[in-house]
């Protein structure tokens, strides 16, 4: 087939706003030549600026939504948003690597909304889990959460042996939008912010996670991908100056 586009799956929450979760990243998929597929882990209550309610998926649904998907189409990478914890995500990674044992997988590792709703427990996140990973890509806030026991220095050692490492820099407070990249082999590249235009959005981790995962289906090297989803995401904080963005 001409032209035929990379298909990506991405497991996340439904947001009714649009702006984050599902939506958010087929809407992200698309823009960037990519066909979406989507497993639902949880129904949310939310809008742009208020978390009211969780409805978790069961185990069982997300399963067998996944593997009606792998039976009909190749997938080669999955974006995985918020899960309901470390063991249901343990299960989910587990049955897509049985399905596709080359499969690349992205975390972004929601664990807490705007408005404090928690969507994990105190457990840690294991090492024998994150080596199972392509790509983990939490904020500052978020990478503080993982081992609450161990400082950022820490914790971001003990993550890149065993996989790779973007921390985003939109909640720095003293390189605000300075992102990093942290290479299994040690690597550290930065990533300066460009435009300045920019206003905050709703669901904006979603899409730079989604925007790397799509560069990556398409056949861009980690580092480059996450370059040109940082680029991607920054054209959205500057779509306009309300809480949700625009694609385009």
């Amino acid at each position: 087939m001409k032209n035929k586009r990379p298909y990506i799956l991405t497991i996340a929450g439904f947001d009714p706003s649009g702006g984050a979760g599902l939506m958010a990243d087929v809407k992200t998929f698309e823009q960037l030549r990519c066909y979406g597929l989507s497993v639902c882990t949880a129904n949310t209550v939310q809008n742009d600026t208020d978390f009211v309610q969780c409805h978790w998926m069961p185990l069982a649904q997300i399963q067998a939504q996944i593997n009606v998907l792998f039976d009909r189409f190749t997938i080669d990478f999955v974006k995985i948003g918020i899960v309901q914890n470390w063991l249901t995500l343990q299960a989910i990674v587990d049955l897509l690597l049985k399905r596709n044992p080359n499969i690349k997988i992205v975390l972004d590792p929601v664990l807490k909304s705007s408005s404090a709703f928690e969507f994990h427990g105190s457990e840690d996140l294991s090492d024998d889990l994150l080596s199972k990973l392509f790509l983990i890509t939490p904020n500052y806030d978020e990478v503080q959460q993982l081992y609450e026991d161990l400082s950022i220095e820490e914790t971001t050692a003990r993550v890149t042996k065993q996989t790779n490492l973007l921390l985003k820099g939109g909640h720095r407070q003293d390189k605000k939008g300075y992102d990093q990249l942290l290479t299994q082999e040690g690597k550290v590249f930065g990533l300066q912010p460009k435009l300045k235009n920019i206003s905050p959005k709703h669901g904006s981790g979603c899409v730079l996670s989604s925007a790397i995962t799509a560069y990556l289906a398409l056949g861009y090297p980690l580092l480059k991908a996450c370059y040109r989803g940082k680029k991607y995401t920054e054209q959205l904080l500057s779509s306009n100056s309300g809480l949700l963005g625009y694609h385009k």
